[in-house]
C-alpha cells in the first residue's frame, strides 16, 4: 500500500461521513419549508409544532454537514495537488458560485429563519426557510456540475498541462449535470422521507396524534414523488453511460466482452436476456461494451495500464443502491394506499418504517461508491488519471497520520450527530401557543 491508496481511502472516508449529512439537509429543509407553509396557509397548531420539531432536526444535521464539508476542500491541496493545479481552472467558477451564491444564500436566510421567530413578519420569515432551502438545493447543483465535468469534461481546452474553462455554460449544461442533478435531488428527498417517516413512525407507535399522520402522509407522498423522478433520470442515466461512460456500465453489469442484445445481471449467473441493451439504448438488440474489450481499446488509445475499476464494488454498489432505494419508495407507496381516507397507519407499518430508516441512506451511499469507483483510474474522464493526481511531497506516514484523524474525529461526529438527533426525537415537539379560532378561520389576520 502507497500514498496514493491512502489518499484515497481518506477521501472516500471522509466523503461517506459528509454524505451522510447533505442528502438529509437537502430533502428536510424542503420539507420544513412545506410545513411552515401548511401552518400559513391554514393556522393550524400542529403544522407550527411539526415545523419547529422537524426545523430542529434539519439544523443539526445542517451544522454537522459543514463541520464535515470544510475538510473535503483542504483534502485537494493536502493529497491531491496535481488534481488541483490541472482542474482548478475550471473547477474555479462553480465551486465559487456555490460558496459566494448559494451556500451564503443558504446560511443567511438559515440564520433569519433561526433568529427570525416572533420578530419578522411571519410572510418574511417564511420567505427566510424557502430561500435557505432553495441555497441549498442550489448549492448541490454547482457542486454536481463540477463533479460531472470531472465524468464528462466539456467547455475546457489543455494549455500547459492545465485544463482551462472555455466555455462556463457548457460546465453548467453538461448533459451528464443535467441528468445527474434531478437524480441526486430526487434521491435527497427519499433520504428525507424515509428519515421523516422513521420519525413519525416512532411516534405513532407510542400516540396516535393526528399530527403525526399528517407529517408521515406528507413524506409519503414526498417519497414516492421522488421515486418516480429517480427512476426517470436513472433511465436517462443509463443511457448517458453507454455513451460517455462505458466502462462504468459494463462493470456494473460484469459484463467482460461486446455483447448484442446484452442480457441485465440480478446477481451472478441471474440474467435477463436483452434488457441491459434496452435499458442502455431502448434497443434490445443493441451492442454493450464489455470491460475486456474496452480495455483493449483504451490501452492503444491511452498506452499501458489497467483501465477497469474494482468490479466487484461497482457491480454490488449498483444492486444496494437498487435494492434498497426502490424498496424505500416501495414501502411510501404501499404506505400511501393504506393511509388513504384518512384511515390511520397500521402499527406493523409504523414499526418497518422505523427499522427501514438506513435503508435510503445506504442506496444514496452505494450511488455516490458507483458513480466515483466506477470511474477509477481516472480522476478525470480520458484527461487525468487517478495515479497522476495524488501529491507528489506527501509521505505515506504523513497520509496514514491525517486518516487516522480524521477518520476517529468523524466517526465521533457521527456519534455526537445519532446522540443529538435520537435526544431531539424522544423529546419530541414543544408545546406552542395556541392560535385563537378566529385567526385559524382568517389567516391573513395573522399578519
Amino acid at each position: 500500500m502507497d500514498a496514493l491508496d491512502l489518499a484515497r481511502w481518506q477521501f472516500g472516508v471522509t466523503t461517506v461521513y459528509h454524505f451522510l449529512f447533505v442528502p438529509l439537509t437537502i430533502g428536510l429543509g424542503i420539507f420544513v419549508a412545506g410545513l411552515q407553509t401548511a401552518w400559513h396557509r391554514t393556522g393550524k397548531e400542529h403544522y407550527l409544532r411539526l415545523t419547529k420539531f422537524f426545523g430542529k432536526l434539519f439544523l443539526i444535521n445542517f451544522a454537522m454537514g459543514v463541520v464535515t464539508g470544510i475538510v473535503q476542500e483542504f483534502q485537494f491541496g493536502m493529497n491531491w495537488s496535481e488534481y488541483s493545479t490541472f482542474v482548478g481552472d475550471v473547477f474555479g467558477a462553480p465551486l465559487a458560485m456555490e460558496a459566494l451564491l448559494a451556500f451564503f444564500m443558504e446560511s443567511t436566510f438559515l440564520g433569519l429563519w433561526i433568529f427570525g421567530w416572533e420578530r419578522l413578519p411571519k410572510k418574511v420569515h417564511l420567505a427566510c426557510i424557502w430561500a435557505a432551502a432553495i441555497g441549498s438545493n442550489l448549492s448541490a447543483y454547482f457542486i454536481l456540475a463540477a463533479n460531472a465535468w470531472m465524468k464528462h469534461p466539456v467547455g475546457y481546452e489543455v494549455v500547459d498541462g492545465r485544463a482551462r474553462m472555455t466555455d462556463l455554460w457548457a460546465v453548467l449544461t453538461n448533459p451528464t449535470a443535467t441528468t445527474q442533478v434531478p437524480h441526486v435531488i430526487a434521491a435527497a428527498f427519499i433520504v428525507a422521507g424515509g428519515f421523516v417517516l422513521a420519525v413519525s413512525g416512532y411516534w405513532l407507535l407510542k400516540t396516535k396524534a393526528p399530527m403525526w399522520r399528517s407529517a408521515a402522509r406528507a413524506a409519503l407522498i414526498m417519497t414516492a414523488l421522488a421515486g418516480a423522478v429517480v427512476a426517470g433520470t436513472g433511465d436517462t442515466s443509463a443511457r448517458l453511460l453507454y455513451e460517455q461512460q462505458p466502462m462504468k456500465l459494463a462493470s456494473a453489469e460484469g459484463l467482460e466482452h461486446d455483447t448484442a442484445g446484452a442480457p441485465f445481471s440480478i446477481a451472478p449467473g441471474i440474467e435477463i436476456p436483452n434488457v441491459l441493451s434496452f435499458l442502455s439504448t431502448h434497443d434490445f438488440t443493441a451492442t454493450v461494451q464489455g470491460t475486456e474489450d474496452l480495455q483493449a481499446r483504451f490501452e492503444r488509445q491511452f498506452g499501458p495500464g489497467d483501465y477497469r475499476p474494482n468490479q466487484p464494488v461497482v457491480f454490488w454498489s449498483f444492486r444496494v443502491m437498487i435494492v434498497f432505494g426502490l424498496t424505500t419508495v416501495a414501502l411510501s407507496v404501499l404506505g400511501l394506499w393504506l393511509t388513504r381516507r384518512r384511515r390511520d397507519m397500521p402499527d406493523w407499518l409504523a414499526r418497518t418504517m422505523v427499522l427501514a430508516l438506513p435503508l435510503p441512506f445506504l442506496a444514496m451511499i452505494a450511488g455516490w461508491l458507483l458513480s466515483e469507483i466506477g470511474r477509477q483510474p481516472w480522476t478525470v474522464a480520458g484527461e487525468l488519471l487517478t495515479a497522476s493526481s495524488v501529491s507528489p511531497g506527501v509521505s505515506l506516514a504523513e497520509v496514514a497520520t491525517s486518516l487516522t484523524i480524521f477518520t476517529l474525529l468523524y466517526g465521533a461526529l457521527a456519534v455526537a450527530e445519532a446522540v443529538l438527533l435520537t435526544r431531539h426525537v424522544r423529546k419530541g415537539p414543544e408545546q406552542t401557543e395556541p392560535v385563537p379560532a378566529t385567526e385559524r378561520l382568517q389567516p391573513s389576520l395573522m399578519y
